[in-house]
Parts: structure tokens; C-alpha cells; sequence
């Protein structure tokens, strides 16, 4: 009987996954094998996607094979990625590995194929970033690469709030736009905005916390992002939504802001990309822009203990956060009070990024033709990809993300800080106020 490409590939699946993985598998020649009642399978549609695995046998491998359309998914994207979990591992980049004898036989199936050459030429859209890690320039680069993709492609994943962050759902029906603008207020309740403050938050993105913390609270506030594409929507909004003589948003690293004290600062979204060997300089530089008595937060993704970060050759590195590195929590509360500021609060809200990332995972799939449109099948791979990852890496405890709440405490010791977390609500919006209580607001500026 002849042999087909189903034969080999067969044996590269089960080399990584085992024999029972449950999925059906399609080859470019017709060939196919696996559960046919499986609710989740893959297309190979070329011999490349061997050859990326002999090069890479890893996620990067997979990913570069997925991004090019040398692999097509069917079925839950959530439930072929679910896979990975009969591979073992609690790393969220999870290292494909192959003992001796599956090497043998691995080897032996990508040569019958004819797969065996020189190394596939990575697609196009993966990170090539130049210079000095964490310089301007390539910190610039960076982000460029992975925010500077479209804003309406943006708009199609993030909803109406254009919110690149965590949301905040208090209740089971909270929807996302609710929990974004209830993300927003609960930050301005721990920093305790009043009317009349000065507010700055770094990594602005498309301006969402500025626009609520002036239209909710009254606040003066400056908004920086070093991405052109969000400075650029973040001033449209700001002006649509009659804001203009209170909000300023700036082209500017963080490094070269010089024009504090700010009352208040909130980080959010913003510290992934700070790196590890930037972390002194990033809280320093906050501590010297915030007054004396005033607070800060900081939003941001991080690792358990014993977990790494993003792996330098993984596709997240490769293809969504180039440099981007991940802090444990306790590493950051040290920090903060190395430089000088009192941690007075940390809160995990690991549920709610799972059940952000699997909303906008939902948005992307129900638009998913406009989104290929606006910025092409590759990219609209990486993006379900990563965001679909990361939603399980949150749920299964690979990835958490933290609030922390920190004082620029007075030499006389007072922290204007309330009594208790309560203190928050009363602080921020009077006693009588409902803080899961999803409040009106204004999307007009949206």
C-alpha cells in the first residue's frame, strides 16, 4: 500500500502529543487519520510545517507554521490549545519536548516527506528589533510592532472603550464595555482622584483612564504612549469628547518626562514592557514625578513564583511583546519600597484577564473576514493565537495580574490613605456609593 503524508505526520503528532490525542489531522495530499468524531483538527497544508519543527521543534515552530498557513485549526481554538496540557508543564511557554527515541523516529518521518532543507525563512511578521535592549529606540521599535498594526483593527477586538487591559467584572453580567469603565474607576478610587488633581498615566494607549478620570473626577490629566497610531486616536477622542483644556496627550518615553509633581499616577498595561533590568529606573523616575502623599498604581500582568516570563524564542517574544518581560508580584512590591514608596494594597484579578482575553477572542472571530481585511490573515493568526493562549495560560495560574497600590508617604508618616478598602468608595464617589454598580457614562468620544 502506497504510503501517504498522513503516515508520517502521524508519527510527528503522536511524538508530541501521545496516541489518544483527540483531534483529526488532514494532510496536503488528502491523507488524513485521528478521532473522526473529533470536535477540533488541523489541516497541514504544506511539507514546510515539518521542516519549521525539525528547525524549532517547539511552539515557535508550531506558531511560524501557523502564522505562514502551513497549518490551518478547526473547531475551539480554546480546545485545540487545550492540547497542551497532555504534554505537561507549567511554563506558558510550553517547550515541545522529544526524548531520544521520538527523535529517531521524528527525524525518519520529515525525510521520507522530503521536508528535510534549510531552515524555512521566518513570515514576515515576526519581531526584528535592532540596538541596545530597552533603549529608546528599540523600546520605541517595539512597541511600534506590536501596537501600530491599525486602530480599527483594534476597535473590531477591544469593543467601543478601545481597552488594551484587564477588565473588572464584579458581576456574572458585567459586560465589557461595563468592565472596562469599571477597571477605570476602580483605579481612580485607590488613587483617590478629587477634582482638581493632577493625574498622569503612563502607557496611555488610546486615552481610556485619562478620559474617564477627567470626565468622572474632575482631574487635569497627561496621558503618554510612545506609539504614533494611539497618540493620534487617544488626541481624537480627547477633542470629541470636549476635553481638550483638561487632558494632554504626549509622544513621550517615559525617561524624559520632567514636569512633575503629579498628584496621582496610574500604570497600566504598560510595566510588561518596562524590563526586568529597567525596573529601578521606571519606579525611580515615578517616585520623582509623584508628590509627596500621593499614590500610584500599578496594573500589570505578572508570573507565580517559578514560572518564567516570555522566553526570548517563544512566538509571544516573537511575534506580540518583543522584549517584554514579566514580574513576580513580590519582586515588584520589593522594588516599590526599595525606592522609596510604601506598598499599601496588591490585588490579584486573574479571573476577570481570562474572561477579558476570551471576550475579545470572541470579537475577533465574529468579525474575523473585516479583521483579515484591515491587516491581513497572518496577523489576525497572531493575534487569535496569542489571545486565546493567554486567556488559558490565566486560568490555569501560568499567568496572573496585579494592582498594586503604592504612597509616596510624607517624612511626617501621613498617607491620606482611607481606613480600610471600603475607603476606596468613600474616598473617590461619598459614602452612599455602589462600588459594583456599573455607573453611566459618556461613549460618545469613542
Amino acid at each position: 500500500m502506497k504510503r501517504t503524508a498522513a503516515d508520517d505526520i502521524r508519527t510527528i503528532v503522536e511524538s508530541f502529543l501521545g496516541e489518544r490525542a483527540p483531534l483529526r489531522v488532514t494532510c496536503w495530499d488528502g491523507s488524513s487519520f485521528g478521532d473522526p468524531g473529533a470536535t477540533v483538527g488541523i489541516t497541514v497544508t504544506s511539507p514546510t510545517a515539518p521542516r519549521r519543527l525539525l528547525w524549532n521543534p517547539g511552539e515557535l515552530g508550531l506558531g511560524r507554521a501557523y502564522v505562514a498557513g502551513e497549518i490551518e485549526l478547526h473547531g475551539s481554538i480554546f480546545d485545540l490549545l487545550g492540547l497542551r496540557d497532555q504534554v505537561g508543564g507549567r511554563d506558558d511557554d510550553v517547550a515541545l519536548r522529544l526524548g531520544l527515541r521520538d527523535w529517531w523516529s521524528f527525524l525518519g518521518s520529515v525525510r521520507r516527506l522530503g521536508a528535510i532543507g534549510p531552515r524555512p525563512t521566518p513570515p514576515p511578521q515576526e519581531a526584528r528589533l535592532r540596538g541596545r535592549r530597552h533603549s529608546k529606540a528599540r523600546d520605541a521599535a517595539a512597541i511600534r510592532h506590536h501596537y501600530d498594526v491599525g486602530n480599527d483593527f483594534y476597535r473590531l477586538v477591544l469593543g467601543p472603550t478601545m481597552t488594551y487591559s484587564c477588565a473588572y467584572f464584579p458581576e456574572p453580567g458585567t459586560t465589557l464595555d461595563q468592565a472596562q469603565e469599571l477597571k477605570y474607576e476602580l483605579i481612580c478610587r485607590k488613587l483617590g482622584l478629587e477634582r482638581g488633581m493632577r493625574l498622569l498615566d503612563v502607557g496611555c494607549g488610546w486615552g481610556g483612564m485619562v478620559l474617564h478620570a477627567a470626565q468622572q473626577h474632575g482631574v487635569e490629566a497627561v496621558g503618554i504612549t510612545i506609539s504614533a497610531q494611539q497618540a493620534d486616536l487617544a488626541r481624537q477622542r480627547v477633542s470629541e469628547a470636549g476635553l481638550g483644556g483638561r487632558v494632554e496627550i504626549r509622544l513621550q518615553d517615559y525617561r524624559d518626562i520632567d514636569d512633575g509633581p503629579f498628584d496621582a499616577i496610574s500604570s497600566i498595561g504598560m510595566f510588561e514592557h518596562v524590563g526586568l533590568e529597567q525596573l529601578t529606573a521606571y519606579l525611580g523616575q515615578l517616585r520623582r514625578l509623584l508628590q509627596s502623599g500621593g499614590r500610584l498604581v500599578n496594573h500589570a500582568i505578572s508570573r507565580p513564583r517559578g514560572v518564567g516570563g516570555f522566553d526570548r524564542d517563544s512566538f509571544v517574544a516573537r511575534y506580540v511583546f518583543p522584549d517584554g518581560q514579566l514580574h513576580e508580584a513580590g519582586r515588584v512590591v520589593s522594588a516599590l519600597q526599595d525606592e522609596g514608596l510604601e506598598c499599601r494594597d496588591v490585588e490579584s484579578l486573574r479571573e476577570h484577564y481570562a474572561r477579558t482575553l476570551r471576550q475579545w477572542v470572541a470579537n475577533l472571530e465574529a468579525n474575523w473576514d473585516e479583521a483579515v481585511a484591515l491587516v491581513g490573515a497572518p496577523r489576525a493568526r497572531i493575534w487569535l493565537l496569542y489571545m486565546a493562549g493567554s486567556a488559558l495560560g490565566f486560568e490555569a495560574n501560568r499567568l496572573n495580574v496585579h494592582q498594586v497600590l503604592a504612597t509616596n508617604t510624607a517624612p511626617d508618616g501621613r498617607s491620606r490613605m482611607p481606613a480600610t478598602r471600603a475607603g476606596f468608595v468613600t474616598a473617590a464617589t461619598g459614602a452612599d456609593a455602589d462600588p459594583s454598580e456599573p455607573r453611566v457614562l459618556d461613549h460618545a468620544h469613542t
